[in-house]
């Protein structure tokens, strides 16, 4: 199973991952299995800028990683994505979260998510889909990262369901 977030406060967030996920379901190797509630958040870093939208889906892939990021790239330029700015704003943001048992340590693809104990704002929709899932190269599941988060994080980040 991949876990791929997905992130944007430009635009209509909304309408974009509703978009942005019938691209990815129209990949023959990509079967989408769940999807998490819609998420709101404080932006992490980066400039001064609007709340996040967020959510998280889970989904079945027959290919690689490296495979998997070159279409979510394709995904997110097709919907204005523009990496001007480090953690600045965008109209798309694709992320590979956890791609099944798999680590992966290159130049343009780390997985797990290199920040993801550090972002509620993919633990909480993480959570919601798959809560005792274990995640590779932390040696706990998606509950316990939750759990021994920074609650200072948690609060800096504001995160509340929308829907």
């Amino acid at each position: 199973m991949v876990y791929i977030g997905l992130g944007a406060n430009l635009g209509d967030p909304a309408a974009t991952f509703g978009k942005a996920l019938r691209q990815l379901s129209a990949l023959p190797a990509y079967r989408e299995r769940a999807r998490s509630s819609l998420y709101g958040s404080a932006p992490v870093g980066g400039p001064p800028q609007p709340d996040y939208y967020n959510l998280v889906v889970a989904a079945c892939y027959r290919g690689s990683p490296s495979c998997l990021l070159k279409r979510l790239g394709e995904i997110e330029t097709l919907h204005g994505r523009q990496r001007r700015v480090v953690n600045g704003p965008r109209t798309l943001d694709l992320d590979i979260l956890i791609f099944g048992r798999e680590t992966v340590n290159l130049p343009d693809l780390i997985i797990p998510h290199p920040r993801l104990a550090e972002r509620a704002f993919v633990l909480l929709p993480l959570l919601e889909l798959a809560p005792e899932l274990p995640v590779p190269g932390y040696e706990q599941t998606v509950t316990r990262l939750w759990e021994n988060m920074d609650p200072r994080l948690k609060r800096e980040q504001r995160i509340e369901r929308i829907a």
